[in-house]
């Protein structure tokens, strides 16, 4: 497909951790309402479906994610899925860890980041080839990797504990193929960085109210049309703004607000 017909709405949901005493269900209910009156092309959802990875949680979370009208849903699992052996019961559910959509001239490519009952994250070498070929496969596409570990620290989060372990490794391999923008979720504080030629968007909590300072339960809207890129954060029953808006091709962007260019190289 060429640049100029690109054209592919993205929403991005993660975190969202049924069986919580802090779950909300009427903020998923909204939130689904919504994803479903946008229409999008593609729904992505960066891991936590769960709390502490048990069979009916997951069943809880399946039924929900069973309301989204999109026909490609991309799933990865967070570290809360993968204790209790709850890795198990989402392949049962999800089907593959690592999955890839190819949409509208736009690749996704969705990996497992968790360690079983361990906090921290991990994407490991054997899997670095994989994503390679994944990316490579359509060359001209506009390149996403998700996963639910942020691989950048997080403002306002704390002492930095939950990184990815091999987060310098993963953005070599994720700068080499020309990925343009990677989303994830974990630590329910939303937030953007640009790093090179790539943009880093974490996504926070959907669905619950475990929530740090003044943040708010949201989720993700991404637009790419041609080398344009619009990301917006919604608010269920409390509408959005646009967060982070650049151009593929020229490298310029606008973030929150602020105009910049691209360095000269």
């Amino acid at each position: 497909m060429d640049d100029k017909t690109r054209s592919c709405v993205i929403a991005h949901l993660s975190d969202l951790h049924a069986g919580s005493q802090y779950f909300v269900a009427n903020l998923l209910d909204r939130a689904l309402v919504e994803v479903n009156d946008l229409a999008p092309d593609v729904v992505v959802v960066t891991g936590d479906l769960t709390n502490m990875g048990y069979r009916q949680e997951f069943r809880e979370a399946r039924e929900y994610i069973d309301r989204l009208a999109c026909p490609d849903v991309l799933v990865v699992p967070g570290n809360h899925d993968s204790r209790n052996v709850g890795y198990a019961h989402f392949e049962r559910l999800f089907a593959a860890r690592e999955t890839v959509i190819r949409k509208n001239g736009v690749t996704l490519v969705g990996v497992d980041s968790t360690e079983p009952d361990l906090d921290y994250g991990r994407i490991g070498r054997h899997r670095y080839p994989w994503i390679k070929e994944a990316f490579m496969e359509r060359p001209g596409d506009f390149k996403i990797f998700l996963l639910h570990h942020h691989l950048l620290p997080i403002p306002g989060t704390g002492r930095e504990r939950n990184i990815v372990n091999d987060a310098g490794d993963v953005l070599e391999v994720l700068v080499e193929c020309g990925v343009e923008l990677v989303l994830s979720g974990h630590k329910h504080v939303p937030y953007a960085w640009r790093l090179e030629n790539m943009f880093v968007v974490n996504a926070g909590t959907v669905a619950t109210l475990r929530l740090r300072g003044d943040t708010k339960p949201c989720y993700n809207v991404i637009e790419v049309t041609g080398d344009h890129v619009r990301i917006s954060r919604r608010y269920p029953f409390h509408g959005g703004e646009v967060i982070v808006e650049f151009d593929a091709g020229s490298q310029t962007y606008v973030r929150n607000g602020t105009c910049a260019e691209a360095e000269p190289g």
